[in-house]
């Protein structure tokens, strides 16, 4: 795969802080050998969950936003490993792929003027090659019958991600989305603000819940596309339930797994819903991270949870605490696999 660098082994060992009497979950993670190819290894691999990264910003650039996300992979790995290996949650369960790099494009985008149409519609298309890629891996990934879980990157990722489950699943898909923007604005060339939106009009996403909106950063453009798509789009506003108390999270949680269970479907988390956390669109006023942790064990919580992306964080941003980001991202990918995994008991 193009911009795609695997994991090895020394790669682990060389981030494992090992200390006596305990196992680290680094030390049971699975790596694919260097001389294992890709369809081999998901094939043969006894491990139920594929990591991966997408180191970049490109998309979050493409759409005047901070640049930054292409660090919270690296940070979200070193936490990871270094957890406790443990029967609540198994390292083995586990494999760590890789990550996508874009480097070159990263440096690009410093010397870009976005102001000038031309330097947008590059980055547009960059986006586009990105997509791609993203489809062909989360494709091959469901159709080995593993679950993949995907770091970082902007959401222009959730387009790839969706192209790639309904492609592996041979229909359109559902996603639920814990953010606070839909990302479903216009068709104007692809960056993180419109990745559901290129998906809907694909046909490859079907229904679509997003939980948690900001009221002050939804257009009138985006109120009318979630009007005239009603019964397919539902959505619960971030003031609805936390400010005025007019509708209840938890309730809103069960109403969004009801609405997209039908299908296999996809859990899609913006950091940036997450009060203070540095990411491309920092908020004073959101979520606690007890309720997003909530939130992913109820929608993991069931079969048709097919893939769990969580994007958008920038511990590159973050000056006092970036392994803090870290951290927290380690903790939603295993409160997702302990959820797919009750549903195995």
């Amino acid at each position: 795969m193009k911009n795609f660098l695997f994991f090895n082994i020394d790669t682990i060992n060389s981030i494992i802080n090992k200390r006596d009497g305990e196992t680290k979950f680094g030390e049971k993670i699975r790596i694919k050998s260097n001389t294992e190819d890709l369809d081999s290894f998901l094939q043969n691999t006894e491990s139920q969950f594929i990591i991966y990264g997408i180191k970049e910003s490109i998309g979050v650039a493409a759409n005047m936003g901070r640049t930054g996300t292409e660090s919270a992979f690296d940070k979200a790995v070193q936490a990871l490993v270094n957890i406790q290996h443990n029967k609540l949650c198994k390292g083995s369960w586990v494999s760590i792929l890789g990550y996508f790099e874009f480097d070159a494009i990263q440096k690009e985008i410093q010397t870009l003027d976005l102001s000038i149409q031309e330097n947008k519609n590059y980055l547009y298309q960059c986006v586009q090659e990105i997509d791609k890629q993203v489809t062909y891996l989360n494709a091959k990934i469901i159709q080995a019958g593993k679950i993949p879980i995907i770091i970082g990157g902007g959401h222009n990722n959730s387009y790839g991600n969706i192209k790639g489950l309904s492609l592996a699943t041979n229909q359109s898909v559902n996603v639920v989305n814990f953010d606070a923007h839909t990302d479903f604005r216009a068709l104007e060339g692809r960056h993180s603000g419109n990745g559901f939106s290129y998906a809907f009009d694909q046909d490859f996403l079907y229904r679509y819940f997003i939980l948690g909106i900001h009221e002050n950063y939804t257009s009138k453009y985006q109120w009318n596309q979630l009007k005239q798509n009603s019964d397919r789009i539902k959505y619960a506003t971030y003031e609805e339930m936390e400010v005025r108390g007019e509708k209840d999270f938890k309730l809103e949680a069960r109403k969004a797994k009801e609405f997209v269970k039908n299908k296999p479907y996809g859990i899609e988390i913006d950091l940036d819903s997450i009060e203070n956390i540095a990411s491309s669109a920092v908020t004073p006023a959101g979520f606690h991270t007890v309720q997003v942790r909530n939130f992913i064990h109820l929608l993991g919580s069931h079969a048709m949870a097919r893939y769990l992306h969580l994007c958008e964080a920038a511990p590159s941003l973050d000056s006092t605490a970036p392994s803090t980001i870290g951290k927290l991202i380690t903790y939603l990918i295993t409160d997702f696999i302990k959820a797919k995994k009750s549903i195995e008991e």
